[in-house]
């Protein structure tokens, strides 16, 4: 035990990539602590990812890849500027917006983050918006990907609790949408006690709310059919993933007509190549996992907190203040590959609901990629607006707020997310 911890520590000090110190951690513990073969590392990365379940995961990828090229992402900021464009503050309105409807169809924040910031930045300079806090408040309403559904996270932490992910995937709807709501809340708050150039000038107008969503009606459809097929039993998360890539490329092609068919070999190279970064950390966390569980890990932490409470809440406390801090060094699959499989034991012997344990996971980690000092949504967004991420993390502090305030109702109020999922008989 000692050994693989230590490694791990050593290796990621080193600044080593992260699959790398999984696989090489796992190894050394093997063969210093061990009579087993190495060879069981290759199987072990191989039982890993055989599993029909997890091939959601690249066609999710190529879903976010195809929406990004073929003018969806644009068509949903047109309808969300018709739609609360007038309201003072309109510009960050819009861009939390669009980050929410994204979030519907990706499934991954910092690609949303990339292309909100990519088409609301300019518009936002130009206007004279407070630069650093629209980067903070897109990063933020972005990270909302790992909770509203799809989310790519949801679908690993799934996987490796055996949970069922439509399940979890309408558990976040709630949460995430409370989410945005609040953020919402922050930047008219903010436009408010700032300068003129907050208050819009654009009218409402009906008949362009009206031209708008019906432009935008055949990039909306897609999470309806991701969310509808799944709760109707029409097909698995798995099947609804690769429906959701076909279904973009449809409108790409053919009702938007802003994508060419030569163009759809370097898409399918670029997610294949994203889906290949994720599939790798995947594989060598399964042997780290796997031996940690070996090492009763999972039973001594739960002896442990028992020890010191036996109270569920007490449980959900201690795994807030793990993730987020973990959240703050890691990437969000590496540290649910790495963390989730000791923990989700614990949780069950704590008499946790495990869609309501996962949900809580997902929601630190959302937090997490916002918060310094790897915060990779909020590197993106300060990226893209050309700021220093410090000035952008200063201005952070009211929209994470937030998060932090729906992330402790969450824990506290189970039914919160859980209900949902009872209403459509999901769980029990």
């Amino acid at each position: 035990m000692s050994v693989i911890l230590l490694s791990f520590l050593v290796f990621l000090t080193l600044g080593v990539p992260l699959v790398f110190v999984l696989g090489v951690s796992a190894l050394l513990t093997l063969l210093l602590t061990t009579d087993v073969p190495v060879t069981l590392v290759s199987q072990r990365v191989f039982a890993g990812l055989n599993s029909f379940t997890l091939m959601a995961i690249p066609f999710f990828i190529f879903a976010g890849v195809i929406m990004d090229a073929g003018g969806i992402s644009r068509r949903i900021v047109n309808f969300s500027s018709a739609l609360i464009g007038w309201v003072t503050g309109s510009l960050l309105h819009v861009a939390c917006m669009t980050s929410a409807g994204l979030a519907a169809i990706s499934g991954s924040g910092s690609a949303d983050v990339a292309a909100v910031s990519s088409i609301m930045q300019p518009q936002l300079k130009a206007r004279r918006y407070d630069v650093d806090f629209s980067a903070a408040m897109i990063a933020c309403a972005g990270a909302m990907a790992q909770v509203i559904p799809p989310s790519l996270t949801m679908v690993v932490i799934a996987i490796i609790g055996n949970m069922s992910i439509g399940a979890l995937f309408i558990a976040g709807i709630v949460p995430g949408l409370l989410c945005i709501s609040l953020l919402l809340t922050v930047s008219y708050f903010f436009a408010r006690k700032s300068g003129p150039q907050y208050r819009s000038s654009q009218p409402f107008s009906m008949r362009e709310l009206i031209r708008t969503g019906y432009a935008a009606l055949p990039a909306f459809g897609m999470p309806v059919v991701i969310v509808g097929g799944i709760i109707g039993g029409v097909f698995t998360p798995t099947e609804a993933a690769g429906v959701a890539g076909f279904y973009g490329v449809l409108v790409s092609l053919f009702v938007y007509r802003e994508l060419r068919f030569n163009q759809l070999p370097q898409l399918i190279l670029r997610a294949a190549s994203l889906s290949a970064a994720v599939m790798l950390i995947i594989g060598t966390a399964s042997v780290f996992a796997w031996l940690i569980a070996n090492a009763d890990v999972p039973d001594m932490l739960a002896d442990w907190l028992n020890r010191v409470s036996s109270s569920p809440l007490v449980f959900l406390l201690f795994v807030n203040i793990l993730f987020l801090f973990i959240g703050m060094f890691m990437e969000t699959i590496a540290a649910i590959l790495i963390v989730a499989p000791v923990l989700i034991p614990v949780a069950a012997s704590f008499g946790v609901d495990p869609i309501h344990f996962a949900l809580v996971v997902v929601f630190n980690c959302a937090i997490g990629t916002v918060t310094p000092p790897y915060g990779i949504c909020l590197l993106v967004a300060a990226n893209v607006a050309e700021r220093p991420p410090v000035r952008v993390w200063r201005k952070s502090l009211a929209p994470i707020s937030v998060m932090v305030l729906v992330l402790v109702l969450v824990t506290f109020f189970p039914d919160l997310s859980l209900w949902l999922p009872r209403a459509t008989n999901l769980i029990r």
